[in-house]
């Protein structure tokens, strides 16, 4: 299973011996009126035609092209005939603003940006640029060159993408991931499950972050077929998974939270299809979980862990254990883990250290910032706090970045988010601090209101009160709607901090 060793080459001839390659890979939702779909002999077709097509440019081996799009089916074949070429693919998110869009090509030294309409409008000029709406010589199916293809057979220290941090601290950072790393992540989830040709995947996630680019790469690889959605829309996604009979439902906690929501739809749409719910890339209150399962009886749902730097999972479930609430399970083969506390010293709660076939060597242009995650011997410090308990099963507490001090006492929002989120009037809380004269730094609750509910803030405050130490109560609570999302669909804590910090201020938020 999945032999290959160039991570843009994924299509298996002995998988598909009996359909010949004909069973569907992708359906694409870019236009919801008129969906496209294509078999995984197309997506191969159309990946060796463009791989082809990069050469017939004048473009070479180990050069760089940045892809800047909304997701849609052209994105995944100029990734992957990006990559079976011996390039390497620079997804970059469209929702940057074009300064640091200008930074990360520079950075990486891009030889050419494929993009949509409007991503062009904000690339600089002197580049050269594929256009996947384009109708002239620059446009994607001009670029298009029909015919076989020998994918290239790099070394498994050659890199095969650059994906960049989001950048909320700062300029986004750059992680070359190679193939052999990211092959070894697909082979360990593969191994998980198999067969999965009967699976249909429902991805919404943006095709810039890990999440929905190794969902993708990992449904091509196993012979699964996939329904992409453009963006993340509650109604669409819901209405897909009846539509199309999704199996599998991938994406960040605040997309179920907002797809919850939809109480008016949730009565309609037939879920019975689901199979298996992953939730990751934030923190999940046990509220949300058990809303999930209750909406999805039939799922598996389960915690997904992972981080550009050291591949997309390290932790899974096992057969012969319960998966307990929010844990995100046990470490896989091939997969080390440390905690390691304020003193540097190995303890059941920590900072999570991993070392994983698919660890980055190093930020792209970056030693010092490298050095600062990165050990001697390996180790990357994830800056990510979990607690591990009797049964060696992992859980998520927090960021050390999120992590603020309030009269001494370190508070993780994740932990009072989830405290607040068990009040049956609270659908959503996210937790952010702002500044305080006597305590340096106190908690500030943004909350949306459950369906129906008339909380208000000194409910909110009475509860936490009544279930958490008194340093963890929100000293202030507004109110929202919804939460905005940042680029790969989490909540904007950055947004919602200016906002606070201006509320608390008195000034116009």
């Amino acid at each position: 299973m999945i032999e290959t060793d160039n991570l843009g080459a994924l299509y298996d001839p002995e998988l598909h011996q009996q359909s010949r390659g004909d069973t569907t890979a992708l359906i694409d939702l870019l236009d919801r009126d008129a969906p496209r779909e294509y078999s995984h002999r197309q997506v191969e077709d159309a990946a060796n035609a463009f791989a082809r097509g990069l050469f017939a440019s004048g473009l070479a081996r180990g050069d760089a092209v940045a892809i800047l799009s909304a997701n849609r089916a052209e994105y995944l074949f100029a990734f992957l005939g990006i990559v079976r070429a011996g390039m390497v693919a620079v997804p970059v998110s469209h929702r940057f603003p074009a300064s640091t869009i200008d930074f990360i090509l520079d950075d990486c030294r891009a030889k050419h940006v494929v993009c949509d309409e409007r991503s062009r409008l904000l690339l600089p000029g002197g580049l050269p640029v594929t256009v996947f709406d384009g109708t002239g010589p620059d446009g994607f199916a001009a670029r298009l060159d029909p015919g076989p293809f020998e994918p290239a057979h790099p070394s498994p220290e050659a890199v095969a993408m650059v994906l960049y941090t989001s950048g909320s601290t700062g300029r986004p950072k750059g992680v070359p991931l190679t193939h052999g790393g990211h092959l070894w992540a697909l082979r360990a989830r593969a191994r998980r499950g198999a067969p999965f040709t009967a699976q249909r995947l429902l991805v919404a996630a943006p095709l810039y972050h890990m999440n929905g680019l190794c969902t993708s790469l990992f449904t091509i690889a196993v012979g699964a077929s996939m329904v992409l959605l453009p963006e993340f829309d509650a109604r669409l996604y819901l209405q897909a998974i009846e539509r199309y009979r999704c199996t599998w439902l991938t994406g960040v906690p605040p997309m179920f939270a907002m797809c919850l929501q939809q109480r008016d739809l949730l009565e309609q749409v037939d879920r019975s299809s689901v199979q298996t719910v992953r939730m990751g890339s934030a923190p999940i209150s046990l509220k949300l979980w058990d809303a999930v399962k209750a909406t999805f009886p039939g799922a598996l749902v389960m915690n997904s862990y992972g981080t550009t730097e050291a591949g997309p999972v390290v932790c899974a479930p096992r057969p012969d254990r319960t998966l307990p609430p929010l844990s995100i399970g046990w470490p896989m083969e091939g997969v080390e883990l440390r905690l390691v506390d304020a003193g540097g010293h190995d303890a059941d709660e920590g900072v999570l250290w991993q070392r994983t076939p698919a660890n980055m060597h190093g930020y792209l242009n970056l030693p010092e910032k490298t050095r600062e995650v990165l050990t001697p011997e390996g180790w990357y410090v994830s800056g990510d706090v979990f607690r591990r308990d009797a049964d060696g099963a992992y859980f998520f507490i927090g960021r050390t970045d999120d992590m603020f001090v309030c009269g001494g006492e370190n508070i993780f929002p994740g932990e009072v988010e989830s405290l607040l989120e068990r009040h049956p009037g609270v659908q959503q809380a996210c937790v952010v601090p702002v500044p305080d004269e006597i305590k340096g730094e106190k908690p500030f609750a943004f909350v949306v209101r459950a369906p129906g509910s008339m909380l208000d803030e000194a409910e909110v405050k009475r509860f936490a009160l009544e279930h958490a130490p008194a340093y963890q109560h929100p000293r202030r609570v507004a109110f929202l709607d919804a939460m905005p999302l940042a680029g790969p669909n989490k909540v904007d804590r950055k947004a919602l901090k200016a906002q606070a910090t201006a509320i608390v201020a008195g000034q116009p938020a």
